[in-house]
């Protein structure tokens, strides 16, 4: 007992220090991402090639054939990674400057695990309309928009209207791909508890973002959404919602959900929801606490539980566990089975950049989850083992193929490929991102940390 209470309390120390760590680290490294020169400067005669005469060459070139802007500039690897701060991981309105480092940090991932090069673009307005006209006079310079911590109901707008008037692909990645991962990790679970996906009753907690592009994505995978439960800060989703009914123009989609889920016209709170579930998918509100262990022991036989709450998830995973919970996973790269979109968009955008893709249609981001998913097979799945980690690099490309040949198959690619093609170009691209950082903090241009300093004189 006294084992048990000590692993606990050692396993909240180490939930506490990526946070301590963080304060420090961006202090000593003063941001996360910077330029650097994709080409090759011999000396000083070649910015007349660069630029001015020699630039007005390409110029002439792409003014006469636009689409020569693939082929003459960056645009064919550059996403803009655009918020305004309202919705920012689990600490909610905290503003554009506040929400700066999230974006530097998902640039930072479009680069070492895609290949991408990625900007963050903080916008200094909530206005949606002013969002979608900033996002649509980006696109010259874009080959793709990462929409990322919107608040919702206007997260939905602006995403759907950008997709139907943008000519290069616009993904909401607290939507899309957090849909993406956790379909993958629901195919797996599935298997390892023994029971078939299609025929789960799912209790989603919270009703943004996150879930509900995660119960289109799984409705869309052929699970029922008459036998699933959807919860948001006033209790279960169904017909009976007349707050939601009042403002359905506004909250399209949640009052979607009250007419095709809970089928039983289940009326209450996230306990009720939970009672007898196969399944749980929280991206409800920070924890711990939110989720308490007694209403996992109400879960039907073998439960999954998905905690993807930001920071802290909904639960701690050992409580879940403890509780009874078959499977337990959460948003934290601390902890076994992470669920994040980070094992997704990576991948997904170097496969859509790579064909020029117009759009990221559901259908490629499900060829996405399918590959995450078979990947993980592969390699054995176990309980602490539901996806493939972000150390595991060769899912990206994997996943990149997979989204390519998808977007070909459908039409919506300006640029055909093969399967076998696109594995090849991706995992050139990301082995030579990782390479080039790694090689810069070898040669001291990326400096090692204080902790390093430390250690040295320690040691």
């Amino acid at each position: 007992m006294v084992h048990t209470q000590v692993t606990k309390e050692e396993l909240l120390e180490k939930a506490k220090k990526p946070a301590e760590d963080a304060m420090r680290l961006h202090a000593f490294y003063r941001g996360k991402m910077q330029t650097a020169l994709r080409c090759q400067v011999r000396d000083l005669n070649d910015f007349a090639i660069w630029y001015t005469p020699g630039v007005a060459a390409p110029c002439k070139a792409i003014a006469q054939n636009p689409d020569l802007v693939y082929e003459l500039t960056s645009k064919w690897n550059t996403v803009a990674v655009v918020s305004d701060g309202t919705r920012v991981l689990g600490l909610g309105d905290i503003g554009p400057k506040a929400g700066l480092p999230v974006m530097e940090g998902k640039a930072l991932l479009y680069k070492y695990l895609g290949g991408v090069d990625a900007y963050p673009i903080m916008l200094d307005t909530k206005d949606p309309d002013k969002i979608i006209e900033t996002v649509l006079m980006l696109q010259p310079a874009l080959g793709g928009v990462n929409l990322e911590d919107i608040a919702q109901p206007k997260c939905f707008r602006i995403l759907d209207t950008l997709r139907a008037q943008a000519e290069i692909p616009i993904w909401h990645d607290d939507q899309q791909g957090t849909a993406s991962v956790v379909l993958a990790a629901m195919i797996n679970a599935a298997k390892i508890v023994g029971k078939r996906l299609q025929d789960m009753r799912i209790a989603f907690l919270g009703a943004g973002a996150a879930n509900v592009a995660c119960s289109r994505l799984l409705f869309a995978y052929g699970v029922d959404p008459s036998n699933c439960i959807m919860t948001d800060v006033n209790g279960i989703l169904g017909k009976h919602r007349r707050d939601i009914y009042l403002r359905r123009a506004e909250y399209v989609q949640q009052w979607h959900l009250c007419q095709i889920t809970n089928a039983e016209e289940l009326q209450g709170d996230a306990e009720v929801a939970l009672r007898g579930a196969d399944a749980m998918i929280g991206f409800s509100a920070p924890g711990p606490g939110i989720v308490k262990p007694e209403w996992i022991k109400q879960m039907a036989q073998d439960p999954i539980v998905i905690a993807g709450a930001n920071p802290i998830p909904e639960i701690w995973p050992w409580e879940a566990a403890e509780a009874g919970a078959a499977i337990v996973a959460t948003g934290r790269s601390d902890f076994p089975n992470q669920v994040n979109n980070s094992l997704g968009f990576p991948g997904i955008f170097r496969g859509a950049l790579d064909v020029r893709a117009r759009t990221i249609t559901d259908e490629m981001a499900i060829a996405a989850s399918e590959t995450l998913a078979r990947m993980a097979e592969e390699k054995g799945l176990s309980p602490d083992y539901l996806l493939p980690t972000m150390e595991e690099w060769e899912v990206f490309p994997r996943e990149a193929a997979a989204v390519a040949v998808k977007a070909v198959e459908q039409g919506v690619a300006r640029l055909p490929t093969t399967y076998e093609q696109e594995i090849e170009r991706a995992s050139q691209m990301i082995r030579q991102a990782r390479e080039m950082t790694h090689l810069l903090m070898r040669e001291g241009f990326i400096p090692a940390g204080p902790e390093a300093d430390e250690e040295r004189q320690q040691g």
